[in-house]
């Protein structure tokens, strides 16, 4: 608590924005604060770097690069990387603004626990590899993987933190000191020998993670990171089973795959490493999965607040306000996730290095064997001097720059390196340059390398190319969409006209046409069919079939006729009309019009000789109106004669006259 009040920053609003709330940890490259971000009222962690990291022109140079890596950094959205808010520099202060995790990390985890399950300690890997393969696919390395930059979120979330800052420290340090700074426990041997890197490294230090998460040990240790470099550069990792011997053989081949020696017998990054571990958890059983070494934890189980994103320290003195990962081993060097700087080169053998070691190890009496080691340190000493000189102008460690070939094509790019001394390799990457030629370099241009160092050169390939999907007119758009985003290709802006003959919703017509070869990311604009034009049912009753008929047909309608009687309406006029009126509708729907056939006419009966009245009633049944006229009094009653003959077609209501005698 003490150094939390007593320090200048706690209380300080940094850039006028962020309020210091207190100091969570403290490393030899930066220190890390909760604060409160004024402007968005949220936690962050504001990571602020020493001030005697931007001294002098290698200070100037470390600022320009974490500028660069810390936008880089900003850039990469995935759920297992810890955010980069925002950077800057407010006076003398560099500062970082990023996610803050409340939780642990996994070198508390694994003190608490001692071990993890082989279940746990793959869930762990595989989601530290997810957040790892993001980063690589756009270009970036962390160079810097261990427990202290694996944070657990109270949630369970895993997270992987400080990219951006090992890489910084390390370009210039390895420039302009000759010495690479990392966690030794985790570096890999191409990092400790030539001072390079790229994504194979992280893979290394997750093989090592692995391995310490399996047994709750390290696979090297030793009284000096200069010992545990040595391992690194010039022994295998021992196999988990030389430890736990129940492990199978499948996990002891993944660890020694991720953690091979060489670079090129590595997973080629965490994608390729990511498959690697869930092909190796496919193929173990539930009680495997299950089992957990029997490791005393080295930290008691109690609830603590973990700094989210734990710096390094060049000194090893991480100062961390919980003590977390404070319980290491004697010989655990590094094991608090300490940042030491390395020279180039330090883990290369020499034969009497090997010799004068293999005596030590063997020696039956602790006094003889500090004996011997005295006499090789006395020696290494007295040829120290030589030694460095040699190395450093015209032995392997001499340095030199590397050569700007980026823009050349490869086989230029590729003399200029073998005429400067250096080896190289290339990979292929999908650019939009011309194929063949030099897009990056790693190191970059103008690096410093060792005299027989290798450059990687990323080569353009040309755009990454697919084909336009077949059967996209005719199908819905949704299917049409998913078809474009399998292929890689965007969908531009779509066109929607309306159509009396495609179905709506439907594809209509491509902008390019079906098995064109496009790069990907290429836009296609898709044309859909809103279906039939929207119209308004116009008015027809009272109109002559003929001109119904024309008026809906000009509106794109299809008139449907049907015929009535009417005894009011003159035959071939419009009587009736469904839809009505002003109802809404689209072109291609059907108006059923009602055409009048007239008057309906009725078949007179004869009804000469019946009676009057049976022959009134029948007239009267018929729709007739029957009138009587009598002769001679009509006595009798018997119809005589009719004035609308039998036979005739007459329309109902006609007036029948009867003669009745």
């Amino acid at each position: 608590m003490g150094t939390t009040i007593s320090d200048p920053l706690v209380g300080r609003l940094v850039d006028g924005r962020y309020e210091v709330v207190s100091r969570i940890a403290r490393g030899g490259m930066a220190t890390v604060y909760l604060a409160v971000d004024r402007r968005l009222d949220r936690e962050v962690a504001v990571k602020v770097m020493h001030p005697h990291l931007a001294e002098g022109a290698a200070g100037t140079a470390f600022v320009a690069r974490f500028r660069r890596e810390a936008r880089a950094a900003a850039r990469l959205t995935h759920p297992g990387l810890v955010g980069v808010y925002d950077q800057g520099v407010d006076g003398d202060t560099s500062y970082l603004t990023m996610e803050y995790i409340d939780g642990t990390n996994l070198r508390r985890h694994l003190g608490e626990r001692g071990a993890l399950s082989v279940e746990e300690s793959f869930s762990v890997l595989e989601r530290i590899l997810d957040a790892l393969a993001a980063a690589h696919r756009t270009g970036l390395v962390h160079r810097d993987i261990k427990p202290e930059n694996v944070l657990i979120a109270s949630d369970g979330r895993v997270k992987v933190a400080d990219f951006g800052l090992a890489r910084a420290v390390t370009e210039v340090t390895s420039t302009t000191t000759g010495t690479v700074l990392g966690t030794v426990a985790y570096l890999g041997p191409e990092l400790v020998a030539k001072g390079v890197s790229d994504p194979r490294t992280d893979v290394y230090a997750t093989g090592i993670l692995l391995y310490e998460m399996l047994t709750g040990r390290q696979p090297f240790v030793g009284e000096t990171p200069i010992q545990v470099a040595f391992q690194h550069v010039n022994s295998d990792i021992p196999a988990p089973s030389t430890v736990l011997p129940w492990i199978p053989q499948e996990v002891d081949e993944l660890v020694g795959a991720l953690a091979a020696r060489e670079p090129d017998d590595r997973p080629v990054d965490a994608g390729a490493a990511l498959a690697a571990l869930r092909r190796t958890r496919a193929s173990l059983d539930a009680s495997t999965l299950a089992r957990r070494a029997d490791v005393e934890p080295t930290i008691a189980l109690h609830p603590a607040t973990v700094d989210p994103d734990s710096p390094p320290s060049p000194d090893g003195a991480d100062d961390h306000e919980d003590e977390a990962g404070g319980a290491t081993t004697r010989l655990d060097v590094g094991a608090r996730g300490s940042t030491v700087a390395l020279p180039i080169g330090a883990g290369i053998r020499t034969a009497q290095e090997q010799a004068e070691q293999e005596r030590a190890a063997h020696a039956p009496q602790r006094r003889r064997r500090r004996r011997r080691w005295a006499a090789v340190v006395t020696l290494l000493l007295a040829s120290g001097a030589a030694g460095t000189w040699w190395f450093q102008t015209v032995g392997p460690g001499a340095y030199t720059s590397v050569p700007d070939v980026v823009g050349d094509d490869q086989a230029a790019a590729v003399e200029e390196l073998d005429g400067s001394g250096l080896g190289s390799s290339v990979t292929l990457v999908f650019d939009e340059t011309t194929p063949g030629t030099v897009i990056g370099s790693e190191p970059e241009p103008g690096a410093r390398i060792l005299e027989d160092g290798s450059v990687v050169l990323s080569v353009s390939q040309g755009p990454e190319m697919t084909t336009v999907p077949g059967g996209l007119v005719g199908a819905s758009f949704d299917d049409a969409q998913a078809a474009l985003q399998a292929a890689g290709l965007v969908l531009g802006q779509t066109e929607t006209p309306y159509d009396d003959e495609a179905p709506k919703g439907s594809v209509m017509a491509a902008s390019q046409p079906a098995d064109t070869a496009l790069p990907k990311g290429s836009e296609v604009v898709l044309t859909v069919s809103q279906g039939p034009a929207p119209v308004t049912i116009p008015q027809v009753i009272g109109a002559t079939r003929e001109q119904a008929t024309k008026d809906l047909e000009s509106e794109g309608l299809v008139p449907t006729v049907t015929e009535a009687f009417s005894d009011t309406v003159p035959a071939g006029t419009v009587v009736d009309q469904d839809p009505t009126t002003g109802t809404a509708g689209h072109r291609r729907d059907p108006v059923t019009i009602v055409v009048s056939k007239g008057p309906e006419l009725v078949e007179v009966p004869s009804v000469v000789s019946q009676q009057y009245d049976a022959a009134a009633e029948r007239l009267t049944e018929l729709g007739f109106v029957p009138q009587r006229q009598n002769v001679l009094g009509g006595f009798f009653g018997t119809v005589r004669d009719q004035t609308v003959a039998p036979g005739q077609m007459v329309p109902r209501g006609t007036s029948i006259t009867l003669t009745v005698v």
